[in-house]
């Protein structure tokens, strides 16, 4: 009953303050975090052949940053983990809020059975259903944690409720979020020579408690076959996070050049 009500009371007052903040945009794109999902005892996904995603996604993540660092000299690259290491999901947005980040790209690898495919995530609670079991896997990370409960207040990350009441908190940066969102998609189409699987809407809690427009991309199911040769191959590596660089190329040039 305490968790319905504080759900009811979050969701109006957040909603008020997404009314107020929706017209809010960021100027200027200074400071990126790159987030490689998972860490340490948190190994994420694993494929066939025992190649865990905790793995990938850091290679990955560290490419990203190194493309980013190497073509914008004056941007600030900030990584939430740089080496096998167990970081709490409040605390990678955390890392982004306390650098007063512009953006926030959460990297990851997919699982499911005969899938394959990219996709990337926004905030939000569109098309639910469909979405649900990257959510509960994704935020199921939080069980994890030492002291969840506090950290999160009780909630289940299981729970819809959850799920809606984190959406709620990035309404105003949902526009920018969307908009990062696609450009990745279409870079994994025309660099990647990647399927899509188009752009989602999804309660999850590592992008709820970021101050920024704020995406978790899956570079591919590491359960696929061919998608686990193509990501834990060099040249495939490379390709993704080429694919990640240009379309945060992209999103920088249209955020930096609007008035």
């Amino acid at each position: 009953m305490k968790k319905s009500i504080f759900l009811i009371f979050g969701i109006i007052a957040l909603s008020l303050m997404g009314f107020r903040a929706t017209n809010q945009s960021i100027r200027k794109v200074r400071t990126v975090v790159i987030d490689a999902g998972h860490g340490g005892h948190d190994a994420g996904c694993k494929s066939v052949s025992g190649k865990y995603e905790k793995n990938v996604a850091l290679d990955v993540a560290l490419l990203v940053g190194e493309y980013l660092e190497k073509n914008f000299p004056d941007l600030n690259v900030i990584y939430t983990r740089k080496t096998d290491t167990f970081i709490a999901l409040y605390q990678r947005a955390n890392v982004a809020n306390r650098a007063n980040a512009d953006v926030f790209i959460s990297i990851h690898c997919n699982s499911g059975k005969g899938a394959k495919g990219t996709e990337t995530f926004a905030l939000g609670v569109h098309r639910y259903e469909e979405n649900l079991e990257v959510a509960k896997r994704e935020n199921g990370v939080i069980l994890l944690e030492k002291d969840y409960q506090k950290h999160y207040d009780g909630f289940d990350p299981k729970e819809p409720e959850t799920m809606i009441f984190l959406a709620s908190q990035q309404q105003q940066f949902q526009s920018e979020s969307l908009l990062l969102a696609d450009f990745i998609q279409k870079q994994y189409i025309e660099h990647a020579k990647r399927g899509s699987r188009g752009v989602k809407q999804q309660g999850l809690a590592v992008l709820a408690g970021s101050n920024m427009p704020s995406v978790l991309t899956e570079i591919g199911f590491l359960t696929h076959p061919d998608e686990e040769k193509f990501l834990t191959s060099p040249e495939g590596k490379q390709y993704v996070a080429g694919s990640i660089y240009r379309a945060f190329k992209n999103f920088k040039q249209s955020i930096d050049s609007k008035k």
